[in-house]
Formats: C-alpha cells, sequence, structure tokens
C-alpha cells in the first residue's frame, strides 16, 4: 500500500482526513549535480547579449524575436519560458485552452469562448470519481479555476472516503456500478481543453496577419512539439500521477512518478484510446488505431513504489476458469465472497477457501486494502511448478568476444573489453578491501558468467577460481562444435574476480599477435547455444567485420547499386536457414542474444541476417557504423554496461487478453508467434522492449460497462524466479467516437502505427509504406474534421487537441533513414554517400522495440541552446529539481549564429558548434587552451571538468539527459560547423525543414490540408449519413 499523501499534489488538510497533510511530490530525476564553481559569476549571458532570441533570415543576418510563452499545462506554474522559472506573460484568457497561447492570433473557429467559467455541481471527488458530463471545461483557462477560487482547486486530489482505495465509480476495482466517465481530469496533467479544437487558417483572409502573403500559415502559429513537452515535463516534477483519476497519460518523453491506483502505469502499458468506441464503424470514423503499448519490465523512477511480489504457493494466483484471466483489481465478488466474476469474459467463478473473504454490503472485500492484486495495477505472482519448462536458475551470462584482426586493429577489442569489467565490477568496494560486506555486485545472486573469443576458431577458457590464471581450450572443428568443459566455463563473477580481469585485459595483447581477418560467426553461436540448452541465459556478442568463414558464412549483398522494390526488400530480411535455425533453437530454450556491431571503416556487416537472431530472440542489436577509438570507447563501454545491469528476464511466454466484444487482431515487436493466436515466445525480454498490441471488434462492446485490458508476461527473472508479470488496463465505452477523441494518447497512436509500418518493410517497398502513413494521417484528422469537429470555414485546418503534433510526427518518420527512398539520402559523414542498408535494418528493427519516450525522442529530438543560458540553469531549484532550460524547435530558422546546441535524440547527443562562437564560451566550456574550433579534439565523447560556470551547467543538464532516454548511452559527439562530417546528422536531425524529399513542416500542413479539403468534399458529394441525428 502506498503512502496516502503520494497522490495528493498540494500541502493542505484533508476535511475528511484531518489527520493526513498532503504534501508535494517527493522530489525526483535528481542526478548528481555539479556545485557552482567559487569565484565565477556569470551575470546574464556573455555570449548572446540582450536577452533575446535571434533567428538566421537566411542571408547571415540574425533577426531578433521574443521568447513565446509556453503552453499546455495548468496556469498555477504561470506560462514558462524555462523550467522551473514561472511567469504570467502569454496568458490568453479567453481562449481555448492549452491551444490559446501556443495559436497566438490565428482563428480559432466558432463556438463558445473556452474562458467562459460554467458552474455545475460536483459529486465527490473520491479516488475514482464520476463528474457530470460537460462538453466544456469547467476552468476558465487550462485547470484554471474561476475567480476567487485557490489555482490549485482543479488539481487537488480529494478524497471523501475511509478507505483510501475504496471504490465509487465504474471503472473502479470492485465495484459494480456505472461505467467512469474521465471527463474532469483531463486538465490535471496540463493538457488543454478539448472542447474547442485547434484551427489555423491555411488560407489568409484580406488584410489577415500571421500567414505568409504565398497563402502558407505563419510557423509560429503551428503545433509545437518542444511546448507540448516542457510544459508536462515541469508540471509532472512537482505532482504525482494519478493512474485513475487522470485518465490522459502524460507525454512519452516526459518522466514522471506514477500513483498505481488499480490502473497500470503508461510506463507499462498505453491505450491509443482511453474512451473507447462500442461499435467498429464508430473506431473506423475516427481513423484511429484501437491498440495497446506494453512495456512490461519498463523501470521505475526514484520516489515509486516497488511492485509488489505475491506468492500464492502451490496453487498458484486465482484465475478465470474460462478465459484464463488473473485476479485483478477489476474483478467484482458476489455471493458473499464465494463467487468472482470475470471482468474479461464476465464469468462467475467459484473462490478458492484458502483466499475466501466476506464482502460489505457494496461487494468489496473486507480484506481489500491488504491484498496488492486487488488495488494494484501491476504486480508479480510467483508461480508454481506447472509453469516452468526447467528449473530456473539464476541468469548465465556468456560473452562471445571477436578477436579478429579487424577488432584489433581498430581498438573495438579493448573497447568492448573495458566494457565488461565496467559492467561487472565497476563500483565495487575499495581496493584492498576483501570483505563481502563491503563489496557491491552488479549482478544478482545466483547469476554466471563465461568468456569464449573467436576468429576462425573458437576459444573457451577455464575462469575457476582455484586457478591462478584462465585456461584457454582452442575449439578448430567449426563444422560441429561441441562446449570441451564441464566445469569452470561458467562461474560466479566476483568470486572468481581476479581471473577473469586478468584474462579481459590480456586479451587484446594475446590476440594481437594472432590476426585472423575472418571470423566464423555461426558456428560460435551454435556453440554457445549448447553451452546453454540446459539452462537457458543470455548471449553479449561482439562482430567488427562479415563474417566471411566456415558455415554460415555471409557475402556481400549490397554492392551500392540500386535495387528494385523486391531486391530492396529482401536486403532487410535473411534467408540464409542455418541463421533462422539457431534463432529459432534459441527461443526453444530461453536464450536470448545482444549484438554489439562495429563498422570501424563503415563496412557491410548484413546486419539484416546477424541481426535477425537478436530480433528473433528478444534481444538488441548496438550498431555503431563509423567505429573510432577512442572517440566511441565510453559509448561503447557504458552500453554494455547498460545490458548487463538492467532488469532482464528468460525464458519468456507473453499473453494479451481483453473484453468481451474485442480480440487481437496482430502483434507487432521483436519475438516469435508459431501461429495467430500462440503465446508471443521471447529468449528474454529486458526493460527498454516494447510490445504493440492491436485489438479489432467481434461484436459490440455496452457503453454501460468499461472494457478491460489484462497482458501477463510469464519469464524467469535474473536471480532464478519463475514469475507473471500482470498489466492491468481499463478504458470507458461510449457509443460514438467524439466522446472517444477527448482521451487519445498520442504518443501510443505513433508508436503503433510506426511499428506497423515497420513490419511491412519486409513486404512492401518503402514508397508504399512512405503513401501509407501519409493516408493514414489524412484518414485521422480528416476523419475529425467532417465527423467531430463542428462547423469552421473551408481555409481552417482544424486538428483534435490531443493529436495537435500528429502530423509532425508522421513527416519526421516519413524523413528518417529507414523510409527514404533508396540511395538519396546522405549520411556517409566523409563522402555524404547514399544510405547503407545495414542502418536502414537496424532502424527497422530498433523501431519494433521502442518504448513510447525513446520513439517520441528519435521522431523528434531535444534541441537546447547552452549559449544563452539563464545564470540558474543547470542547477537545482528550491525544491530539489534541476532547473532545464528550454528546448526549440527542429528548424535552422531557430538557430542562432554564434550559438551552441545539445541535440539529442536517444540514440546520440550531437553538441552543435556555429562557426562564429564566441571564444569566451569555447574556453569556458572547454579550457583556457581552446579558444577556436580547430583547437577542441573532435574525437572527444565528454566534456572537462572545469571551475566555471557554463561548464557545471552543461555537464549537469548532460547528466540529467542521460537518466531520461532509453537503452542507449549519453556521450557527446562534436558537430563543429564547418569541421566535422557529423554536420550532416545534425542536419538530418532537423525535421520541421526541407531535407531532400521530405516536405517543410508548414509545406507538408498545407499539403494535409488540401487532402482533407478533398476527403471532406467528397464525402460531402457522397451525402455521408453516418452520424444521423447529430450536430456535426
Amino acid at each position: 500500500m502506498s503512502d496516502y499523501s503520494m497522490y495528493h499534489s498540494l500541502g493542505q488538510q484533508d476535511q475528511e482526513h484531518p489527520e493526513v497533510r498532503t504534501q508535494p511530490a517527493a522530489p525526483q530525476f535528481q542526478p548528481p549535480v555539479a556545485s557552482p564553481p567559487q569565484g565565477y559569476q556569470q551575470s546574464g549571458s556573455p555570449y548572446n547579449q540582450g536577452g533575446q532570441s535571434f533567428q538566421n533570415d537566411g542571408l547571415g543576418r540574425a533577426q531578433g524575436t521574443p521568447l513565446q510563452a509556453g503552453f499546455g499545462y495548468p496556469p498555477s506554474h504561470g506560462s514558462l519560458s524555462r523550467q522551473g522559472t514561472p511567469h504570467t506573460e502569454g496568458f490568453n484568457e479567453g481562449g481555448v485552452g492549452g491551444m490559446a497561447s501556443q495559436m497566438g492570433g490565428m482563428s480559432l473557429g466558432e463556438g463558445p469562448a473556452a474562458g467562459t467559467a460554467r458552474g455545475h455541481k460536483k459529486k465527490n471527488r473520491h479516488a475514482y470519481h464520476t463528474l457530470d458530463r460537460d462538453a466544456g471545461s469547467p476552468n476558465a483557462f487550462d485547470g484554471m479555476p474561476p475567480g476567487g477560487s485557490s489555482p490549485h482547486t482543479g488539481q487537488a486530489l480529494h478524497h471523501q472516503s475511509s478507505q483510501s482505495f475504496m471504490p465509487s465509480g465504474g471503472m473502479n476495482p470492485g465495484s459494480q456500478s456505472g461505467p467512469f466517465n474521465p471527463q474532469a481530469a483531463i486538465d490535471m496533467a496540463g493538457r488543454g481543453n478539448f472542447s474547442q479544437p485547434a484551427s489555423m487558417p491555411m488560407t489568409p483572409p484580406v488584410g489577415a496577419p500571421g500567414p505568409s502573403q504565398q497563402g502558407r500559415v505563419d510557423p509560429e502559429q503551428i503545433p509545437s512539439i518542444p511546448r507540448s513537452r516542457d510544459g508536462p515535463a515541469q508540471y509532472y516534477l512537482d505532482h504525482v500521477y494519478p493512474t485513475l483519476e487522470n485518465h490522459l497519460p502524460p507525454p512519452g518523453s516526459v518522466a514522471f512518478i506514477a500513483h498505481d491506483q488499480g490502473n497500470s502505469s503508461p510506463k507499462f502499458a498505453r491505450l491509443t484510446m482511453n474512451n473507447i468506441p462500442s461499435t467498429s464503424e464508430s473506431l473506423t470514423s475516427t481513423g484511429l488505431p484501437l491498440g495497446l503499448l506494453l512495456q512490461p519490465l519498463s523501470a521505475l523512477q526514484p520516489g515509486e513504489l516497488p511492485l509488489p511480489v505475491l506468492d500464492f504457493g502451490e496453487s498458484g494466483p486465482p484465475r478465470c476458469r474460462r478465459c484464463r484471466a488473473y485476479i485483478n483489481p477489476f474483478m467484482t465478488f458476489r455471493s458473499g465472497g464465494n463467487k468472482f466474476v470475470c471482468n474479461m469474459c464476465t464469468f462467475p467463478n467459484e473462490v478458492p477457501a484458502e483466499y475466501f473473504s466476506p464482502t460489505t454490503p457494496q461487494g468489496v472485500r473486507i480484506d481489500r486494502d491488504q491484498r496488492p492484486e486487488l488495488t494494484r495495477g501491476t504486480v508479480e505472482f510467483m508461480v508454481p511448478k506447472e509453469y516452468w519448462a526447467q528449473d530456473p536458475v539464476g541468469l548465465r551470462w556468456l560473452f562471445l568476444i571477436d578477436v579478429g584482426q579487424e577488432a584489433v586493429n581498430k581498438g573495438f577489442l579493448e573497447s568492448f573489453c573495458e566494457g565488461i569489467v565496467a559492467a561487472l565490477y565497476s563500483g565495487d568496494s575499495t581496493e584492498g578491501d576483501d570483505s563481502s560486506a563491503t563489496q557491491s555486485t552488479r549482478l544478482p545472486p545466483g547469476s554466471k558468467i563465461a568468456v569464449v573469443t573467436f576468429d576462425k576458431d573458437i576459444h573457451f577458457y577455464n575462469l575457476s577460481a582455484n586457478l591462478d590464471k584462465a585456461q584457454m581450450m582452442v575449439m578448430p572443428d567449426i563444422e560441429d562444435p561441441f562446449v570441451p568443459l564441464s566445469d569452470g566455463l561458467f562461474v560466479d563473477p566476483y568470486d572468481s574476480k581476479d581471473t577473469i580481469s586478468n584474462l579481459l585485459n590480456q586479451l587484446p595483447e594475446i590476440f594481437s599477435h594472432i590476426k585472423n581477418p575472418e571470423p566464423a560467426l555461426l558456428p560460435t553461436l551454435n556453440a554457445a547455444l549448447s553451452a546453454l540448452s540446459s539452462t537457458g541465459g543470455k548471449i553479449v556478442c561482439s562482430l567488427s567485420t562479415l563474417p566471411t568463414w566456415g558455415p554460415g558464412r555471409l557475402f556481400l549483398r549490397d554492392d551500392g547499386t540500386m535495387q528494385s522494390p523486391d531486391g530492396e526488400k529482401k536486403l532487410f530480411m535473411t534467408d540464409h536457414p542455418g541463421w533462422r535455425k539457431v534463432a529459432e533453437k534459441m527461443v526453444q530454450s530461453g536464450v536470448g542474444i545482444d549484438f554489439f556491431l562495429a563498422a570501424p571503416g563503415g563496412g557491410y556487416l548484413d546486419v539484416a541476417t546477424v541481426g535477425h537472431v537478436s530480433a528473433a530472440t528478444g534481444g538488441e542489436t548496438f550498431f555503431y557504423p563509423n567505429f573510432h577509438s577512442p572517440r566511441d570507447t565510453l559509448k561503447l563501454s557504458q552500453e554494455v554496461k547498460h545490458t548487463v545491469t538492467r532488469e532482464t528476464g528468460y525464458q519468456a511466454l507473453m499473453k494479451v487478453r481483453c473484453s468481451n466484444g474485442l480480440q487481437v487482431s496482430s502483434y507487432h515487436g521483436n519475438f516469435v508467434q508459431h501461429t495467430f493466436g500462440a503465446d508471443l515466445e521471447f529468449g528474454v525480454i529486458d526493460q527498454d522492449k516494447a510490445i504493440g498490441v492491436l485489438f479489432s471488434y467481434d461484436g459490440k462492446l455496452d457503453s454501460k460497462l468499461d472494457a478491460h485490458f489484462q497482458s501477463a508476461l510469464l519469464y524467469t527473472t535474473a536471480s532464478g524466479e519463475r514469475r507473471v508479470r500482470c498489466c492491468n488496463v481499463v478504458a470507458s465505452v461510449s457509443e460514438g467516437g467524439k466522446e472517444a477523441m477527448r482521451f487519445v494518447d498520442q504518443d501510443a497512436v505513433v508508436n503503433l502505427i510506426a511499428k506497423e509500418a515497420a513490419t511491412k518493410m519486409t513486404e512492401r517497398p518503402l514508397k508504399d509504406i512512405r503513401s501509407g502513413l501519409t493516408e493514414k494521417t489524412v484518414d485521422i484528422l480528416a476523419g475529425y474534421r467532417k465527423n467531430f469537429s463542428g462547423s469552421h470555414p473551408p481555409g481552417q485546418l482544424v486538428l483534435p487537441e490531443n493529436l495537435k503534433e500528429l502530423g509532425m510526427y508522421k513527416l519526421s518518420k516519413a524523413s528518417h533513414a529507414w523510409l527514404l527512398a533508396w540511395g538519396r539520402f546522405p549520411i556517409d559523414a566523409q563522402t555524404g554517400g547514399r544510405e547503407p542498408t545495414d542502418r536502414r535494418a537496424h532502424d527497422m528493427r530498433m523501431l519494433k522495440s521502442m518504448g513510447a519516450m525513446e520513439l517520441s525522442l528519435y521522431l523528434y529530438p531535444r534541441i537546447i541552446p547552452i549559449h544563452n543560458l539563464n545564470e540558474q540553469d543547470g542547477f537545482p531549484n528550491d525544491n530539489g529539481h534541476l532547473q532545464m532550460p528550454p528546448s526549440i524547435r527542429a528548424s535552422f530558422s531557430r538557430i542562432e549564429e554564434g550559438g551552441a546546441y545539445i541535440v539529442d535524440d536517444g540514440q546520440s547527443c550531437l553538441l552543435w558548434i556555429h562557426g562564429h562562437v564566441s571564444p569566451n564560451l569555447l574556453e569556458d566550456l572547454f579550457g583556457e587552451t581552446h579558444s577556436t574550433l580547430a583547437t577542441i579534439d573532435p574525437f572527444s565523447s565528454s566534456l572537462p571538468v572545469l571551475e566555471t560556470h557554463l561548464n557545471a551547467q552543461v555537464r549537469n543538464i548532460l547528466q540529467y539527459l542521460s537518466t531520461v532516454r532509453g537503452s542507449k548511452t549519453l556521450t557527446v559527439q562534436l558537430a563543429r560547423q564547418g569541421h566535422d562530417g557529423s554536420e550532416y546528422e545534425f542536419a538530418r536531425l532537423l525535421f520541421e525543414d526541407r531535407n531532400n524529399e521530405a516536405q517543410s513542416y508548414v509545406d507538408w500542413l498545407v499539403h494535409v490540408h488540401r487532402h482533407i479539403q478533398l476527403e471532406v468534399s467528397r464525402d460531402r458529394d457522397n451525402g455521408n449519413t453516418l452520424f444521423q441525428g447529430k450536430v456535426i
């Protein structure tokens, strides 16, 4: 049970619980920060005087424009120009929810003013409350209460029950009342008011300001992804997200603390629509997919309660006898507690005698507050032996190390060995202190490791603790390899610390004299599988050149010439039977693999074939297309460390269940599913992996009931326990699609559409996939315009409030390398050559496993200017939160002459520096000896630690960014204007600009608007009667 005050955002006294004093959310997201250096004061900005933002007019001149106010979060914080620095400029108190301040002087359409406060009597504000339905917001502006009341009234989470988890609404656990209506909770997360859709004039009226003379919309007036992130990010620093009260999740890129009230946290599960239409026809009218984004092992934030682990003994957790759903907070109890009714299939089940508890007259078990499975949306169950495939043991780690000529010459072998040592022993007890009490271990108890190296031969090592040094055994027979060791192969990494450390430190020197250029990878994988077949486990493998030796040798399939659509598709998949067979055997044995692939010279590695093994087994491929040591050594080392230390399970199966009237139509991700309807199989699964699930209708949903979803992941933990992790999600049901549009999760929609597109890369030409993305975007926006937006002038582009940035995300998808037309995108840092097949195949599989946060950054990067930081930026504020500067839009028009920018897309982090940057900035950032760009080391991957204010600010900002990302480590890559080839990468990340085939953001919106107008006019000509009797 969580503390009562955790989900109260205000430090006020509750009237029903005078003994409980509520407090703000505990400070979170506090990475180690550097203190301001002594004797250095930075007043204002020495690098950009004037206190204003500058834009380049395209002729090399800087134009001054005032900073724009933020939007989309509760006005009690003010309109934030910087996180943690509230001010009140920019509020339009009579405007439209969160869109008013963003859309500036645009026409906002017709309808009643959103600023008119409508008083209505609220029912009790219980944790599972139901408020009177109202098309308008009860708040004057984006959650602001009427005059005379506290500005926090709209965010306080009051309770009217003596039991903090006692239900009183239909969406609540254990309730038998009507369905939940989450309408009143929208504004609490800083989302805008849906009652007035966003609109912008695409063809200007005579004399109207804003749009350009060419009839294009002003870029200042279009939806901004940076603003939509910065506002909620600031809000959730001081507020907890209650999973039932606030039924519209925070944006995917925003870190937050969730309070589990019976509905699973968005960290684990996100629905595309938190209010679901009752019929397939109504869903079709929205154009949106109905799906669920699952990241079942997602990491928790500091301050969140750990997941409860429940053991029901040999009988196992209670389950429905018909659909086999696990007990959860939304199952109801009848007959005095003798029966429980399944919330999925409505089947009444007998309660096991050992699980019986009497109920109250309302049907709630009297021990409900002591039962985490009845109050928490995400729980883990220990399972009996009938759920075991084999006896669970601690996770076995097998490190396969490429010791070929290329790996030795380019420093990849040495870097990879350093990464293993750091993963196993970094942060151990001080040197000379051998007491087990002071030694920290990174691997869970029971874990064991083994080391195998390979080139043309396979080398096994005896790592027993009683040996002075490791013993090598060479396996020259790669046609039919076997494991020559029975004891000493897998050892406790801390008992054999000296042996392992000495071996890894000596490997680069040993193989510097034995240079075999061709590795035999497939035989090595078969040998590793033999070593792990009886226990299961995880393989971590390095590779630096195309494996062209022995069985399963690969050839250069991509010769650099243009390919036909059929030939193009073949390059993204493998037809080699040996590689497919080893992947299938690994999944059957509960073995997964992570690859670390480095092409030091930018060479071809056939990632489509090699990466198939990691994708099929649930692993991950880390790809370094232009590996350079020592520039990439830190990144490689930290990513090996993250791979070993993140939460990992193996021998995993997954099943997703849903309410009657719905059925699973497809899964998208990296896994094996032998037949449709069968369980998903994973060799391994970790905290960074996400799966997309799409649903279809097989009947009609009852709008008086809620729709329920449950995912069950059966897996073995790294410590050797067999468990089931259950995530339960609930959504209200409405008759039509209009109510459903109020509760759309944009990040889940974008993620599922992207996963579906990536899945089709091996089936359809890239041109067709790009066209399909455009058509999908037009269908969604045209469906909203036709059916739900009300009356607007034809010249206006009307966007749903919760899908304002959908167009930008779609444009970004089409602009990324994996979907650009064949051979057109310059990516090679030196020659500007075409996009290689390896990167396309890698990005395709990476996209299929990305969670909401990682994909959001991948599609639209954070760009943070560091040349005009406020003095307080980059240091903790009064509440202990790091004060972050605002990010800017991904457009070169926002880049200032002489500026410096952090550009982070979740995969890499560029530090782009303008050619005319101030020497003072360079000296403060890199040291006194670096006053010009030419003097900076281009291969540095981190900032030096200096006693300057700016240096401390930027290091703290980078440290914070490293905590809010996916599986890729944050290291700095310099992009100096006019000096480094990484400028190509910087240009690629400016997604709002026209770039090769991709249109600019403004041109794209105009293009979409024309298609929407055609759809609307065609529908009008056909006499659409889908919503007869309703006002449209």
